[in-house]
């Protein structure tokens, strides 16, 4: 069985607009239904990581009221989880570029994750303000300023120094990426971590998600013979 399970929620717009919907439908459907699924599906098969990429570096460049619109769904959404987080024993955690954090959003952030942090049974990492790239751009800058201070010779530098020195440090690299939508791309995301990571492309767009999907990729998964190389 795997560890950790890594998903990019494509989708929730076209959903919307397929459904003759307002966008606001769609994240709300991607945001909660959706995920209640793939939490409920990690529960069952004893997955320890879930990683959802909920908001990009990039998107900050969409409409206003769009990103008005995600940022307040996180703000009174996501306190209303918290019984269910603690009923299932999940610990909720963001990974992304902490200085981009909106600064209304950083209470709600902060009570979840202070929340949850004695919590055990899964860890679910919301990737927010995330760029693969901009991590391993903030990581290698912090490896250089340890090197400035004597803090680390050049020649120990490694794999696992970068690693280490990554938005995403203890936390072990998804076996499993799944993205929805059909888009066969990984839109900078973990691209580091997905090293050896296999990849499942599921057609259906991310509020449609179901077990059965879930299941498929897993299934896809546990049959690859993983050799990394050798």
């Amino acid at each position: 069985m795997i560890k950790h399970l890594a998903i990019i929620m494509d989708g929730n717009r076209r959903w919307a607009k397929k459904n003759a919907l307002s966008y606001s439908i769609g994240y709300r459907e991607g945001g909660t239904a959706a995920i209640r699924k793939s939490l409920e599906f990690a529960l069952k098969n004893g997955i320890k990581f879930l990683s959802l990429y909920t908001f990009s570096l990039e998107n900050f460049k969409r409409p206003e009221e769009e990103k008005d619109f995600i940022f307040e769904s996180l703000m009174v959404e996501g306190p209303k989880q918290l019984p269910y987080l603690q009923e299932h024993n999940i610990r909720m955690c963001f990974i992304g570029d902490r200085t981009k954090f909106p600064e209304r959003v950083i209470p709600t952030i902060t009570t979840l994750e202070e929340s949850t942090k004695n919590n055990s049974a899964l860890q679910l990492n919301i990737l927010f303000c995330y760029g693969a790239q901009q991590e391993l751009v903030s990581a290698v800058k912090e490896i250089v300023r340890k090197v400035k201070i004597g803090e680390l010779s050049e020649d120990a530098i490694s794999e696992s120094t970068i690693a280490d020195n990554l938005w995403t440090r203890g936390i072990p690299d998804p076996e499993l990426i799944i993205r929805t939508s059909g888009a066969q791309r990984l839109s900078n995301f973990l691209l580091f971590q997905a090293a050896y990571s296999e990849i499942f492309f599921i057609k259906c767009l991310w509020p449609e998600i179901t077990e059965r999907d879930l299941q498929a990729a897993l299934d896809s998964y546990l049959g690859v013979q993983r050799n990394f190389g050798v």
